[in-house]
């Protein structure tokens, strides 16, 4: 094997004495000192590719040896380093040199051939180097760096899902409408907004007491009715909201509100209801209850002790001396001692506010 690398070797050193005897033919000095014929330029040839690929041939065990030292001491230098810092390295070097190169470009356009050639060379040297060895000496902040935005990464991606999985969770949870949040009607204004999610779930006894409602003797009783049915056909025609009927029904229970519970229970739903004593019961058997009531409460303007209002007192109080008001948005307002301003704008001052869940009321004086 050393005897054909020595032979490829030398044909090494005859093409350099090609190389070598083609600048010679062509210089200028040589040719004004020398006639060139063409026997000359032959043996000129023939001379300098015998002489190159010839000291290249006996060179070549000098040059063996040097290569073997020199991969002894790199070799011996490397031991110690890791493959992970040969990497970085080499892809720095990689980096700093594309990097001189550019800067390279530049340097040619210098005029000065002898001047863009050195500064290219330095400019090689010293970017490879720098290349090679600073991300071998910040290996570790490297390595944190990737690592935290791979963590960064996993975290979002685990939020993302998160909430994909809650959200989606959260929209496969039953609403049971009860009838009172049917007839009430807030509940379209509020699937409209987006706020709620289906799907909505009304049960086939809810509809069967709305229909005893709408062909109630008493016209009032029979407007809601009607009200709660025009509702629903709403919701499912003017709503992207799924809407389901359940046909479930528990004969051994009577009540409405007794079923729509025990329906809760089977499902694992949300009761929508604005019904006070369903909301308590249905509460303390452990289920949830989104209570309209309650969304309007605290969507309300708060109102603090001390501050003045001017409110209409539409009629008297259940004790004596008492009148009573009504904001725009329904929240009653009770004053002491205005009774005497009955049927006229007076500024009042807040006291006192009782938040429940049936409602907000507001008890205030009138201004001295």
């Amino acid at each position: 094997m050393q005897k054909i690398f020595r032979v490829l070797f030398a044909l090494v050193g005859m093409l350099l004495g090609v190389g070598a005897a083609n600048l010679t033919v062509t210089n200028s000095w040589f040719l004004e000192s020398v006639t060139l014929s063409t026997e000359l330029e032959i043996g000129i040839y023939i001379a300098l590719i015998l002489i190159f690929g010839l000291i290249f041939f006996i060179l070549f065990p000098l040059f063996l040896k040097a290569v073997k030292h020199l991969s002894k001491i790199i070799e011996g230098s490397l031991e110690n380093v890791r493959l992970v810092d040969v990497s970085f390295g080499i892809f720095g070097l990689v980096i700093g040199l594309l990097i001189a190169m550019l800067i390279g470009i530049a340097l040619m356009q210098i005029p000065i051939p002898w001047l863009s050639g050195l500064l290219t060379i330095a400019i090689y040297i010293v970017l490879g180097y720098i290349g090679f060895t600073i991300p071998m000496k910040k290996r570790d902040d490297i390595l944190l760096a990737f690592q935290g935005l791979k963590k960064e990464k996993e975290t979002s991606a685990v939020a993302a899902e998160t909430k994909r999985g809650a959200k989606k969770k959260n929209c496969q949870i039953p609403k049971l409408l009860d009838t009172s949040v049917i007839i009430d009607g807030r509940i379209f204004d509020i699937c409209q907004t987006g706020f709620v999610e289906g799907p909505l779930v009304i049960p086939v006894f809810v509809l069967n007491e709305l229909q005893l409602i709408s062909d109630s003797a008493d016209e009032l009783k029979r407007n809601r009715g009607r009200r709660g049915l025009d509702i629903l056909n709403k919701i499912q025609t003017e709503l992207d909201i799924e809407v389901q009927i359940t046909e479930e029904d528990f004969d051994d229970v009577n009540e409405v509100d007794s079923k729509l519970i025990k329906l809760a229970k089977s499902t694992k739903g949300r009761i929508m209801t604005n019904d006070y004593n369903l909301n308590k019961v249905a509460t303390v058997q452990g289920i949830e209850v989104l209570n309209i009531n309650e969304l309007a409460n605290a969507v309300k303007p708060i109102v603090l002790p001390g501050e003045e209002m001017k409110v209409l007192l539409v009629k008297a109080g259940k004790d004596n001396g008492q009148a009573v008001a009504y904001l725009d948005d329904g929240t009653m307002i009770v004053v002491e001692n205005g009774k005497r301003y009955i049927g006229s704008s007076t500024v009042v001052i807040v006291t006192s506010i009782l938040q429940t869940s049936a409602g907000r009321m507001i008890f205030a004086k009138p201004k001295r």
